[in-house]
């Protein structure tokens, strides 16, 4: 990819995932444009810091706590297809949406466990307010269990600590610039968001990850040739 030490690659890899998976409009965005609207730009960024550093643990989780599952060969081919269709159903998810809706949906039950996890731990400040909105949603950490398995498979992310932790960085930067750059978007707009911007967002967001799906699809079949000649 461009000759840039792996380090580099895993940064970016890192960066450009955190930032995608940001965009589409989900609690954390709207609680900043809701808050941020009330009470302003510093309440809205650090409910964006606190989103993040919960982003980044499960990120972390997903890198550390699976990464000797996916040594294998055949488990490393099965994540390959699996994150290419899984990138295809989340693209084309974001870009037919006709209403603003959470993005992390995976089931009504996971919907109570969430909201069970934020009645218990009922937080007070802004930054508790987004770091428990991320936690509370499961499919936070399997999007990136399977982004993980898929960075490493490519090679984007080397199977070590190194490019683990540059990966993570660039998840941290990502995150944290969208929520920063929308808390200050609020500030000055006061919270002027019209549902068909959200939409934009989120339609932008899924043509991205559908450009990168099909990129990822052309790899695959390329190998597949490759292998055959």
């Amino acid at each position: 990819m461009f000759n840039l030490p792996p380090i580099v690659i895993a940064g970016l890899t890192g960066f450009i995932s955190g930032l995608l998976l940001s965009i589409p409009v989900g609690p954390v965005n709207l609680t900043i444009i809701n808050e941020g609207a009330r009470r302003g730009f510093f309440w809205a960024v650090l409910i964006g810091f606190g989103a993040s550093l919960m982003e980044v643990i499960y990120c972390a989780i997903a890198f550390t706590g699976f990464s000797s599952f996916f040594d294998n060969r055949v488990v490393k081919a099965a994540m390959e297809v699996f994150s290419f269709v899984f990138m295809l159903f989340l693209g084309i998810r974001f870009m037919m949406a006709k209403t603003v809706a959470a993005p992390m949906h995976i089931s009504n039950a996971a919907d109570r466990m969430e909201e069970r996890i934020e009645e218990r731990l009922h937080p007070h400040s802004a930054f508790m307010t987004g770091f428990v909105r991320v936690m509370a949603n499961p499919g936070v950490l399997l999007f990136w269990i399977i982004l993980a398995a898929n960075f490493m498979s490519r090679e984007w992310v080397e199977p070590n600590l190194r490019g683990k932790l540059a990966c993570v960085a660039g998840v941290a930067l990502g995150t944290g610039l969208w929520f920063f750059g929308l808390s200050y978007a609020v500030s000055r707009g006061h919270g002027q968001f019209s549902e068909k911007t959200l939409l934009k967002m989120e339609h932008f967001s899924g043509a991205a990850l559908l450009g990168f799906g099909l990129i990822h699809g052309a790899h695959i079949a390329w190998q597949l040739a490759k292998h055959k000649m």
